[in-house]
């Protein structure tokens, strides 16, 4: 994974033990699986473009239970790979999409959104989007809150936010923690319109929905659209520019903002979730 940020970690980065509360399609290729449970107070919110390591059962919870305490980090992940296959859960990264404090009798939740490739029943889904479309209410899962890797040096007063379908949550989560005076600009590619969500956003920050036909790479148009934009919507001096996705899209758009628009390195996150081919 590509990464130049300023992570900002969590106070606390223990095993949290997760129940599935219930799911929900979102759209064509979006699903979104609705965690909580009693553990779920010991996970603390921070915004932004917070995301964790999230452990899915294989074959029953049994390897959920055998999980290291310090499973991302490299004497813990050593462990983790010691359990046998076919009880070994899965280990994937995501982003919070949304929390919601306890209210009343109800638990404190986390909204996971998770992109869906393939179908499980023919073998063409990856395991985590096969989870996302067969898991119930009540199955088990483990997460390991690994922070924020959106942290401006300079604020949040201007941003440009630049991702792929992968990016989505990310960019709302950012979006709806940003000061409400907050400007800017964010381009978002999706491989469908009906694919595009509701992000609540300051008013001066514009969205723009680029949509993908199925022949294109991804990342492709985001990228063309951030080469495309004027300079008055990138203000080197008070901008703070972050961009993830596809690793060609978060190298190659870094590189853009600045070696071709002047903007200084530390201005500039950015982050490959994944690579095409």
């Amino acid at each position: 994974m590509a990464r130049h940020t300023r992570l900002v970690k969590p106070a606390q980065q223990g095993l949290v033990h997760l129940t599935v509360l219930r799911t929900r399609r979102l759209s064509p290729h979006w699903m979104r699986v609705t965690l909580g449970g009693a553990e779920v107070d010991s996970f603390t919110p921070m915004g932004y473009d917070q995301w964790f390591r999230l452990f899915l059962p294989v074959g029953g919870e049994e390897g959920l239970d055998r999980l290291p305490a310090k499973a991302n980090q490299m004497i813990g992940y050593l462990r983790y790979l010691r359990i046998p296959d076919g009880v070994r859960p899965v280990m994937r990264n995501y982003t919070v999409r949304a929390h919601r404090p306890a209210s009343g009798t109800n638990g404190a939740e986390i909204d996971v959104d998770l992109v869906l490739h393939g179908t499980p029943h023919d073998g063409t889904a990856g395991p985590a989007s096969s989870w996302a479309q067969t898991c119930a209410a009540g199955e088990s899962v483990v997460i390991i809150d690994e922070g924020l890797g959106f942290n401006p040096a300079h604020g949040t007063a201007s941003v440009l936010l630049v991702g792929d379908e992968t990016a989505l949550p990310a960019v709302a989560g950012i979006c709806a923690s940003l000061p409400p005076d907050a400007t800017g600009t964010a381009l978002v590619e999706v491989p469908s319109l009906e694919d595009a969500q509701e992000i609540a956003r300051p008013d001066g920050v514009g969205l723009r929905w680029i949509v993908r036909d199925a022949s294109v790479k991804p990342g492709t148009l985001a990228l063309a659209a951030l080469r495309d934009l004027p300079a008055a919507e990138i203000d080197g001096d008070r901008v703070h520019a972050w961009i993830a996705g596809e690793q060609a899209l978060a190298t190659d758009g870094r590189r853009h903002l600045v070696n071709d628009r002047g903007v200084a390195k530390d201005r500039v996150s950015f982050t490959g979730y994944w690579k095409c081919g």
